[in-house]
């Protein structure tokens, strides 16, 4: 049985060789299939949007938006419920689709569609909320800030958690009052375009506001570059978002990017071991470690370094890998062939500069084992990038300077983490952590929709989404004063 047919809600006839912009049309692009990580077989076909495109879809949110702005703030609101709703309603199909499109588990599929559910109530919310503030003014006079949509907002998502980091800014972006555009990756464009586009189709949401372009290079510049979009909310590799920066500073646009960076999980002596092995595996390699806040290095006091080592490394023989959507292993495989190959590249010559191999290090296809590397150094690959993949890099430490530094060693850090039941030791670690997130007594792995969600360097550029973030990201303030007539001046 094809995946057509075990689908209702998510049928990839409608779509076949279609991009959305409130009605299912044939770009100029082409088409392209969708393909399992984990089976290779092909889900279904989506339209490739071309620069032409993306001008078009860019000019109807525009068009689209002016009206959506002037939407009483109970009827916006009720599109959201709707939303929520709708996603709870067909849970089970949608979490499956997105665990076998981005070759999870389906725990993890399970998770994307429960945290969309969150937000689209986060986002029916926002409209009830109050938009501005009265300000100090002379006598006579009524000053006022208020927030103002800012038009249409770019956003280009990635593969990992595709539903979840487009939703993220999809839902308080139209809250706010705007058009959204959507690229999401060709890799994953039906979790993090067309399963959007559908329950917000079926919600209600006026036709031409929402748009879904899947494609390539060349469609993410056209999308940054139009004149119709003054915001790229953009997640992904930092190559990546260097690029969207540099291109959104020349045409003077507001842009937040979120990148990843180094993350490090500090374990102290006092710890209990075993807890500290589980959340060290959990942060090294949920979702096969291809997260952006996964724990890259593991800092581990060199008195129980050999005892926590033991742990983590049966961990990862133990752990199995396979087909996610399966329900019987704990990792998936890695989004394509040449992620894989990256992966298994930086781990070689991480050995081939002095690591050592404790576990893991191969693969069969895209199904990479846990592994485990020690001896890990600055000037290593492991230590100096960002894997993405399955990867738990351990380092030891004598003293709480010396971690803190070889946590800080780094261009940039979305989140750090610190296990030990000395409460006060471990927040004096935190507070002098360059990390946008620090949690204690946990991993690296966190995110609750209603914090900020953002980290300095190369983690991003400062800016944060999320929670009360969202305001402030997709909103620009407008300063309104009132008198009661005017007044002569001087000239």
């Amino acid at each position: 049985m094809g995946i057509s047919e075990k689908l209702a809600f998510l049928d990839p006839a409608a779509w076949a060789g279609q991009v959305f912009g409130g009605a299912w049309t044939r770009p100029r692009g082409g088409a392209r299939d969708v393909v399992e990580p984990a089976t290779g077989q092909a889900l279904g076909a989506v339209g490739i949007a071309d620069a032409q495109d993306v001008a078009a879809a860019c000019s109807a949110a525009a068009s689209a938006q002016k009206a959506w702005a002037q939407v009483l703030p109970r009827e916006k609101a009720a599109v959201f419920h709707r939303a929520a709703a709708l996603l709870q309603q067909h849970f089970d199909e949608l979490a499956l689709y997105v665990a076998r499109e981005t070759g999870a588990i389906l725990p993890k599929g399970q998770h994307e569609v429960r945290e969309a559910v969150t937000l689209c109530q986060l986002a029916a919310a926002m409209p009830l909320q109050a938009q501005g503030q009265v300000l100090a003014s002379a006598p006579g006079v009524t000053s006022l800030a208020r927030r103002m949509p800012r038009g249409v907002i770019g956003v280009i998502s990635p593969f990992n958690f595709p539903l979840i980091l487009t939703i993220r800014a999809v839902a308080p972006a139209l809250a706010a009052g705007n058009g959204v555009v959507i690229k999401p990756d060709s890799r994953t464009p039906v979790s993090g375009g067309f399963l959007i586009a559908r329950v917000f189709e079926e919600a209600g949401l006026p036709a031409g506001l929402l748009h879904v372009l899947p494609g390539d290079a060349p469609t993410g510049e056209a999308l940054v570059t139009d004149p119709h979009v003054p915001m790229i909310a953009f997640t992904g590799s930092p190559a990546v978002g260097r690029r969207i920066g540099e291109l959104a500073g020349r045409h003077l646009k507001k842009v937040t990017l979120e990148l990843g960076g180094a993350n490090s999980l500090i374990v102290l002596e006092d710890a209990d071991l075993d807890l500290a092995a589980s959340n060290a595996a959990w942060g090294a390699w949920l979702h096969q470690g291809q997260i952006c806040m996964a724990t890259n290095r593991i800092i581990v006091h060199e008195s129980i370094a050999q005892a926590f080592t033991q742990r983590l490394v049966a961990k990862a023989q133990h752990l199995p890998v396979g087909d996610g959507a399966s329900g019987q292993v704990a990792l998936g495989p890695l989004i394509d062939a040449k992620q894989r190959d990256r992966v298994h590249a930086i781990v070689q010559d991480s050995i081939a500069a002095g690591a050592k191999l404790l576990a893991g290090g191969k693969h069969e296809g895209l199904f990479y084992k846990p592994t485990v590397l020690s001896g890990v150094k600055a000037g290593m690959r492991a230590y100096d990038e960002e894997v993405f993949g399955p990867v738990a890099n351990l380092l030891t430490f004598a003293t709480d300077d010396e971690a803190v530094q070889l946590a800080n060693n780094h261009t940039g850090s979305l989140a750090s983490a610190v296990i030990s039941p000395s409460l006060g030791r471990a927040m004096a670690i935190a507070r002098q952590l360059n990390s946008g997130m620090v949690h204690i007594n946990d991993q690296t792995v966190n995110d609750e929709c209603v914090n900020p969600f953002g980290g300095p360097g190369i983690a991003g550029n400062g800016s944060s989404v999320g929670g009360p973030a969202d305001w402030e990201e997709y909103t620009q303030w407008q300063w309104l004063t009132l008198k009661q007539a005017p007044h002569p001046y001087p000239f």
